[in-house]
Order: C-alpha cells, then sequence, then structure tokens
C-alpha cells in the first residue's frame, strides 16, 4: 500500500503552528520583557480573513479594564464573500487570559508603567492565538543605538564573507 506524501499545508498543520503576521514595529519601538499565548474572541468572519491573512498588528494595543483584557486598534479587513453579517475592521476585541496573569499584567501596567503590545497572530490547532508582549517604550536614544548595532553586525558579516 503506498502511502501519500505530506504537503506543504499538511506538513503545517502536523507543527500545529501557522503565522499570520508579526509586528515588527514592536520590536522597533518596545523593548519586550515577556510574552503571554492569549486567546482572541473572534466572530465567523473575522476567522476566515485571518485565515486569509487580511489582518494589521501595527497599531494594535491592549488594556486591562474592569478584570478584563481587551485589544484595541487590531484592523481585521471585512471578509470578501461576507454579507450583512460582516464584522466592524477595528472592533474592541476580548482577550482570553488566566486570572492570575489578568491580576498580573495590570500590577505591571499600572506600577512599572509597562504596555501590553500584540507581537505575532498565529493560527495554533484550530485556533486564532495572539502573542502578547509586556514591554517598554524605547527613547530615542535606544532606537539609534540598536540601529548602529545592526548595522555594525552587518560590516562584521560582510567582513566575514568577503574574507572567505
Amino acid at each position: 500500500m503506498a502511502v501519500a506524501k505530506p504537503r506543504p499545508a499538511d506538513k503545517a498543520k502536523a507543527d500545529g503552528l501557522q503565522i499570520i503576521t508579526v509586528n515588527s514595529k514592536a520590536y522597533h519601538d518596545y523593548l519586550v520583557r515577556e510574552t503571554y499565548e492569549v486567546g482572541v474572541v473572534l466572530t465567523g468572519t473575522e476567522i476566515k480573513s485571518i485565515r486569509a491573512g487580511k489582518v494589521n498588528l501595527r497599531e494594535a494595543f491592549a488594556r486591562v479594564e474592569r478584570g478584563e483584557v481587551w485589544l484595541h486598534n487590531l484592523h481585521i479587513a471585512q471578509y470578501d464573500h461576507g454579507n450583512r453579517w460582516n464584522h466592524e475592521p477595528t472592533r474592541v476585541r476580548k482577550l482570553l487570559l488566566h486570572k492570575n496573569q489578568i491580576r498580573e499584567l495590570q500590577r505591571e501596567t499600572k506600577s512599572r508603567g509597562l504596555t501590553l503590545v500584540p507581537v505575532r497572530l498565529y493560527i495554533s490547532r484550530d485556533h486564532a492565538k495572539i502573542e502578547l508582549a509586556l514591554a517598554q517604550g524605547k527613547k530615542m536614544y535606544d532606537k539609534r543605538q540598536a540601529m548602529a548595532e545592526r548595522e555594525a553586525n552587518r560590516d562584521i558579516e560582510r567582513a566575514v564573507r568577503a574574507r572567505y
């Protein structure tokens, strides 16, 4: 009996993780302290747009309000084949965490002045998940220093490649 070779889509499903989008601006603007994997409450047309990759995390942020964590400014484009029950693109969405995690996030954001920023959106075992980062804002000189380090590393790599 012949065994079918796995296709690339099947291979991604075997890993159980399909990355939809990454917020690279978050790594430029913030110093990431800690990350959490959180679930998102979505409607039917939202998950279809996410699977199609029509998501923008760039301006998104999260807040702890009345014991719950809410995600603001996450843009999920309306589903092309949706009808009158299509979703609002930038509606506020609830994030799913444990109570002790919510308390910890609330304490960290209030006492230390940290920010909750979504870093990436992915699908894990048929559920949309967000990697939420507890982050500290960078100053302009921190950003310049990071760019200078990146540039120095590139120069070193070029010199090493040119030598061999």
